[in-house]
């Protein structure tokens, strides 16, 4: 299992959320490349990269920060926030994107994420998907999707999907575990995606058990911040798995 540590962006800063409500906002640093060069020189390979004020506004916010990153490491970054057309998505690749997620926009409009996964391949376009419960939400997990993951999944199943990111609203940010349930329902339903879990873990039992739902990787970011896990221990975990 690969293990991704996060850096969500807002103002420019590294912060988290808690269950995703932006009132419930701590800033951790000021210099997110920074915090990226720590992660690349303990090890780690890839990096989960979200711009909260793209996510919120809709419309793409943060991107020098992608360049910057991009330009000063040779992590592989899976980006995503506030991308709603194609345009969105080659610029990020531009930037140094190796992955786009495209959230908000697939339940929007659909055409958009079906051509994205035509004209760049499934390993480079994931589906990302914030979940209340069984219930998609959208525009910065402040409204309801009215869809649920599986029926949104099943949407692009014929057009080639392989990797979604499902990120679990209730136990993001409050490092209380992630939601082994839904994770190992979703891969017992669909074994042949590559499926990230997001949300919740709060140390290394925690990817221990995600292992065994049988996710293909793991997004961490508040245990890091938090100190419940170090940088070194996350990376040999990824090389184990």
């Amino acid at each position: 299992m690969i293990i991704i540590p996060a850096i969500d962006i807002i103002g420019g800063h590294c912060v988290r959320l808690q269950q995703g409500v932006f009132d419930n906002l701590k800033k951790y640093d000021d210099d997110p490349v920074k915090v990226a060069e720590q992660y690349r020189e303990a090890g780690l390979t890839h990096l989960h990269l979200v711009d909260l004020d793209g996510a919120r506004a809709g419309t793409l916010q943060n991107t020098d920060v992608l360049s910057s990153i991009a330009n000063k490491t040779d992590l592989k970054i899976d980006c995503g926030g506030g991308v709603k057309t194609i345009g969105d998505v080659e610029m990020l690749f531009s930037l140094g994107a190796y992955a786009v997620n495209l959230g908000s926009v697939a339940v929007k409009n659909p055409a958009v994420m079906t051509k994205c996964l035509e004209k760049y391949g499934p390993e480079k376009i994931i589906l990302s998907a914030d979940v209340n419960g069984d219930t998609v939400r959208i525009n910065g997990w402040q409204s309801d999707a009215g869809i649920t993951i599986g029926e949104l999944i099943e949407k692009f199943l014929p057009a080639g999907l392989q990797r979604v990111c499902v990120t679990a609203i209730k136990c993001d940010g409050m490092l209380n575990g992630p939601d082994l349930v839904l994770y190992k329902r979703l891969k017992e339903k669909y074994p042949s995606l590559k499926i990230t879990a997001s949300g919740g873990v709060s140390g290394i039992s925690d990817l221990e058990r995600l292992v065994e739902t049988g996710c293909d990787s793991a997004i961490v970011g508040k245990a890091i911040y938090e100190k419940r896990v170090t940088l070194d221990q996350l990376a040999k975990i990824s090389k184990q798995c």
